[in-house]
């Protein structure tokens, strides 16, 4: 059980993030997070990395993946408590990511706590051509890798109304001007890896819900390719925490239909 000790926004509040699909400029924040949670969730992600790599990883020989390993190096460069050179990574776990003992996704998994997911424009829509997804929230990588935006979030019955707008702004985006967002959702289950196939109910179990599940999610494109990285966050807290505060009749888990990115 890896919980979080705090929630740095109120998705459900803030004017800004509740009106789908709630995107705002990241500014001044940090791309890519390092919070109280760091050394266990990055634990996890190299124990499901090691145990369930066909179910986390989408694999892509497209130049995207290599200028977002790139672009991952450059910025940790900076970030307090790595350490970066040309051959490995150190983490501020301690840890130490040799760069060449794996493949680019598989490496991207274990440097940072974000999944990171690819999407590429071909023809009319962007697809999501790869990435790492070792924290799902009801959803498959593997059944969404390779499948444009509005074919992701078909279970999604909210998405229809901001497909048009979501495709927009993942065409308006530009290098240097990441964009955010976030999503909460109520779970029985504390697990980070909670993956779920299309059609596919979540398995009963006793007792109430019990946590918030909230992913920070962001979007940025990188200069060379121009492909879209879009950035998932996850937060886990005891529900008890915002009981007061959340809107009325949310207290219950979660039933919404495995989704994708964005929902």
């Amino acid at each position: 059980m890896i919980l979080h000790d705090s929630l740095p926004y109120r998705p459900w509040s803030d004017p800004a993030l509740k009106r789908l699909p709630g995107v705002q400029p990241l500014g001044a924040l940090p791309w890519l997070l390092q919070d109280e949670v760091f050394a266990a969730q990055m634990a996890e992600r190299d124990r499901l990395l090691a145990r369930h790599r066909a179910q986390v990883l989408a694999d892509s020989d497209d130049p995207a993946v290599a200028e977002l390993l790139s672009a991952v190096l450059a910025y940790l460069a900076g970030c307090r408590g790595y350490a970066v050179s040309s051959q490995a990574v150190r983490r501020p776990d301690g840890v130490t990511v040799d760069l060449a003992a794996d493949g680019p996704m598989a490496t991207l998994a274990r440097l940072v706590q974000e999944d990171l997911l690819l999407h590429v424009k071909r023809g009319d829509e962007h697809v999501l051509i790869g990435g790492t997804l070792l924290f799902p929230s009801s959803w498959t990588l593997a059944e969404k890798a390779g499948r444009p935006l509005s074919r992701i979030h078909r279970p999604v019955p909210s998405y229809a109304a901001v497909a048009r707008s979501v495709q927009r702004m993942f065409d308006a985006l530009r290098p240097g001007t990441p964009l955010w967002r976030a999503n909460w959702l109520i779970y029985r289950d504390p697990a980070l890896f909670q993956p779920r196939r299309e059609g596919e109910r979540k398995p009963a179990r006793d007792g109430a819900p019990g946590y918030l599940r909230s992913e920070r999610q962001t979007f940025l494109k990188l200069p060379g390719t121009g492909a879209v990285v879009f950035g998932i966050h996850t937060y886990v807290l005891p529900l008890d925490r915002f009981a007061a505060e959340l809107p009325p009749g949310a207290l219950r888990e979660s039933d919404r239909p495995a989704a994708g990115p964005g929902a």
